[in-house]
C-alpha cells in the first residue's frame, strides 16, 4: 500500500527502507533534502516540501510522522492536518506523551481525520530485526494500516509461542498490538521505556560490582574479572539473558574499560512520564524511580555503571553522549 514517512532520522529512514523492501509505495519528506535524495535512490518517492508530500499521497492519505516529541511533533501534526481532508490518517510513531495523543485524536476527529499513536521499539536495529509496535486509536484506522504494521513488525520469527498460546491467532505474536483507544499505544510504550530504565540500571550496577571486585571498602579479596566473558556466558542459558544483555556484551567486547564513554546518561522523557503517571495513580514504582534518579545523578560525576548505561543506549538506539567538555 502507499504510505508517507515524514522525518528521516535514525528510525524514520529505516522504517521507510523496511516498507520499501516489503513492496510498499513510500513517499518521504525531510527538512534536510539529502536524506530525501538518499531514499529516492533506494526506491522511495521524494518530496521537497510538505505541500508536495501531501500532493503525492493518494486519498485516503496515510502519513507516518517520525520527528522528536513535543513541539516538533505538534507542529508536524498541525501542518499535515491543514493539508489533509476527511478520511485521511496521521500516525505519530515517535515518543509522544499519551495525553497529547488523546487531545490530538479528538481535535482531528472533529475534522474527519484519523489519528493513531504508535509506540515504536527497535532503535537502530529495527531495519533488520523489525519493530515492536504498540498502537492506540480507532480500530477502523488500525485495520486499514494492517499491511504496514505487518511489514514493520518482526513477525513470530524463532520465538516459540507462550505455552497455552500455540493456537493463538492474535497479532501480539507477530510483534504488533492494537492496545486500545487514542493514547493507549504511547501509554504502553511509556511504561515499556520506564521498565527499560530499570533493567538497564540493574545490569549497570551489577557490572559495576564486578568491575570493582574487592578493590573498594577494604575487602579481603580482589578478583580480576573479564566482564566481556561474563556477559557472554550470561547470554547463554542464564535467567537474566535479554537483548539488553546482548548489547552490553557487545559494548564490553568493543571497549572493555568503556573508556569511550564519560557516563553522562541522558533521559528522553518517557521515564519521567512513567513516574508522573505512577504518582497520579498512586502506584508504587520504587525501582523505576530509582533508575530515573540515577540518570540525573550520572550528570554530576560518573561511574562504571553510568558508562555501561551510556554504552547500552548507544548500542540499541545510537544515542550519543554530549561532548566530553559539555
Amino acid at each position: 500500500m502507499q504510505i508517507g514517512i515524514a522525518g528521516l532520522g535514525r528510525m524514520g529512514a529505516n522504517l521507510a527502507r523496511r516498507l520499501l523492501r516489503d513492496g510498499h509505495e513510500v513517499v518521504v519528506y525531510n527538512r534536510t533534502l539529502a536524506k530525501v535524495q538518499q531514499l529516492e535512490q533506494e526506491g522511495a518517492t521524494g518530496s521537497s516540501s510538505l505541500d508536495e508530500f501531501a500532493d503525492r499521497l493518494r486519498w485516503p492519505r496515510a502519513a507516518w510522522i517520525m520527528v522528536p516529541s513535543g513541539r516538533p511533533t505538534e507542529e508536524m501534526v498541525l501542518a499535515l492536518a491543514d493539508r489533509f481532508e476527511a478520511g485521511d490518517l496521521i500516525i505519530d510513531g515517535g515518543n509522544s506523551y499519551f495525553k497529547d495523543d488523546i487531545r490530538r485524536a479528538r481535535d482531528l476527529w472533529d475534522r474527519g481525520i484519523f489519528y493513531l499513536d504508535v509506540g515504536t521499539s527497535g532503535g537502530v536495529w529495527g531495519l533488520s530485526r523489525g519493530y515492536c509496535l504498540m498502537i492506540g486509536g480507532a480500530g477502523e484506522a488500525v485495520e486499514r494500516l494492517t499491511p504496514v504494521f505487518r511489514s514493520l513488525a518482526p513477525g513470530a520469527g524463532y520465538i516459540p509461542p507462550t505455552p497455552g498460546r500455540e493456537e493463538d491467532t492474535g497479532t501480539a505474536q507477530e510483534g504488533w498490538l492494537h492496545c486500545g483507544p487514542a493514547g493507549a499505544g504511547h501509554f504502553v510504550k511509556m511504561v515499556h521505556n520506564g521498565i527499560e530504565y530499570g533493567l538497564m540500571q540493574a545490569y549497570a550496577e551489577g557490572f559495576h560490582i564486578l568491575s570493582d571486585a574487592g578493590r573498594m571498602g577494604g575487602a579481603d579479596y580482589v578478583y580480576e574479572l573479564d566482564l566481556a566473558e561474563i556477559a557472554e556466558v550470561w547470554r547463554r542459558g542464564s535467567v537474566i539473558s535479554s537483548w539488553l544483555l546482548d548489547l552490553a556484551a557487545t559494548a564490553l567486547l568493543e571497549d572493555p574499560g568503556l573508556a569511550g564513554y564519560t557516563g553522562f546518561v541522558q533521559d528522553s522523557g518517557e521515564g519521567r512520564w512513567t513516574l508522573h503517571t505512577a504518582i497520579e495513580q498512586a502506584t508504587p514504582v520504587d525501582v523505576l524511580a530509582a533508575a530515573l534518579l540515577a540518570r540525573f545523578r550520572s550528570r554530576q560525576g560518573n561511574t562504571f555503571a553510568d558508562k555501561l548505561l551510556s554504552a547500552m543506549r548507544d548500542q540499541f538506539g545510537g544515542h550519543k553522549e554530549p561532548p566530553h567538555d559539555d
